[in-house]
């Protein structure tokens, strides 16, 4: 405890880096860009740097799908998933933007007007290298982007929108080539063609080792199956997965795997969820609450059922920490990665404590456990729920401050639905609790 070290997240140098990538594409743009003398070239000199860009933020969008540890874990992987979200928006209108200032360029040098765009896009599909792929992958582009808008992802379900998202590794390969063949800067600049195929290869690297071959290492040596199911409350269901060596997977308290299990239709969807218990050698366990088809099926999965999982994930452990005491929220059915922080994180009698909020007594799934792990540890466990007549629990800043005087002067990990995490985090803050103390994890896109 005395030797308390926080690992600090690398977002910032990051960001610096790649807006230093950025700022390099725009160097080489500008490098070979001569004198904009009439309209037609200023045109044709817009399409080529949204070009440039929208091919750097492609790189980019693959790199944050590639679940490289060094973010999922340090960065976190919410942090990420946003990134990731924003970075594909971005990328989207650079595509559709450079797409309309190329071909309408191309117009304008071809005696035409902005009226025959679209006869000119047709005719570049069917003349210049490479631009029939340039052309399928941006259509890809644009139906993943149409079908990531939340209302419309909500619609078609995360199972549907998740396969569709795979096919972006699909539409950057295809808009990749019709780049270095058809862009001047990688025609004059044999360096930039060069750094152009290594920022390319390094990501895609990347991807297979990450998302392909360390995946298939992992399970082949696990060798993870269905336990047991074990109903916690109604509606929500424990399941104990057993396997090989598993304290060697590099699992911790708050860490979540996306987990695939080998049951008639469940086969094809992956789902994140969160160890709920303290990885052991033998076995592990996640707790879910039935929401939705996949998470409904769960508590129909029989023993010996075959289990694929990637992970772990997540940055929500305690090398976040930076402080002896310790405030632990959950909301519903997040209670699962705080159950297991709260039976690891190290401490003093008095030093950790967990304010648990559900809507009823009954919903306070692993009660019995936790109330275990706080006799036995000497923490505090305090939960809040409605009134019978339906009332909501005041937390508020003034409301943890009576139940903890000295809460300014802990580490807050949280875990809930966005609407209740977005109210407690205002709380805390209200409360005196630094930003950079309060660790949580969302993932809503």
């Amino acid at each position: 405890m005395r030797r308390i070290r926080p690992r600090r997240s690398p977002a910032v140098p990051l960001l610096i880096a790649l807006w230093a990538g950025a700022a390099a594409v725009l160097w080489l743009w500008w490098d070979n860009t001569p004198s904009l003398a009439d309209n037609t070239s200023k045109i044709l000199a817009a399409g080529r740097i949204t070009g440039l860009l929208a091919g750097y933020l492609m790189a980019l969008v693959v790199l944050q799908m590639a679940r490289v540890p060094a973010l999922e874990r340090r960065v976190g992987t919410d942090r990420v998933a946003r990134w990731h979200a924003m970075t594909g928006r971005y990328t989207l209108c650079l595509v559709l933007a450079h797409v309309f200032l190329i071909m309408w360029g191309y117009a304008l040098q071809a005696g035409k007007g902005l009226g025959d765009i679209v006869q000119q896009t047709t005719d570049s599909i069917n003349q210049l290298p490479d631009m029939g792929k340039a052309a399928i992958g941006t259509g890809l582009l644009f139906v993943i982007g149409i079908l990531s808008i939340g209302g419309v992802r909500r619609l078609i379900g995360y199972d549907t929108w998740y396969h569709v998202h795979l096919l972006t590794y699909a539409a950057v390969y295809l808009t990749f080539w019709h780049q270095i063949t058809t862009g001047n800067e990688f025609a004059v600049e044999p360096a930039a063609k060069t750094f152009w195929y290594g920022l390319y290869g390094v990501v895609t690297a990347l991807v297979v080792w990450y998302r392909i071959l360390t995946p298939i290492r992992l399970n082949m040596r696990h060798r993870m199956r269905v336990e047991a199911v074990i109903e916690e409350t109604p509606g929500i269901v424990s399941v104990l997965i057993s396997g090989r060596k598993l304290h060697r997977m590099g699992a911790e308290a708050g860490h979540f795997f996306r987990w695939r299990f080998k049951a008639p239709g469940m086969r094809f969807s992956s789902h994140p969820y969160s160890l709920s218990a303290a990885p052991r050698p033998d076995m592990l366990r996640i707790t879910v609450k039935a929401i939705g088809d996949h998470t409904s099926r769960l508590r129909d999965l029989e023993p010996g059922t075959k289990v694929w999982a990637e992970g772990p994930y997540g940055a929500m452990t305690a090398q976040r920490r930076s402080r002896g005491k310790v405030l632990l929220v959950a909301g519903g059915v997040g209670i699962t990665p705080m159950r297991a922080l709260f039976e690891t994180l190290p401490g003093a009698s008095g030093d950790i404590t967990l304010l648990y909020r559900a809507n009823t007594t009954q919903d306070l799934a692993l009660w019995g456990e936790l109330a275990k792990i706080a006799d036995e540890r000497g923490a505090r466990l305090m939960y809040a729920v409605n009134s019978p007549e339906g009332e909501r629990p005041d937390i508020s800043a003034e409301s943890l401050q009576r139940k903890i005087p000295d809460i300014d002067d802990h580490d807050v990990f949280m875990c809930g639905p966005p609407g209740f995490a977005q109210s407690v985090y205002e709380a805390l803050r209200g409360a005196g609790v630094p930003a950079r103390r309060i660790h949580h994890e969302s993932f809503e896109m």
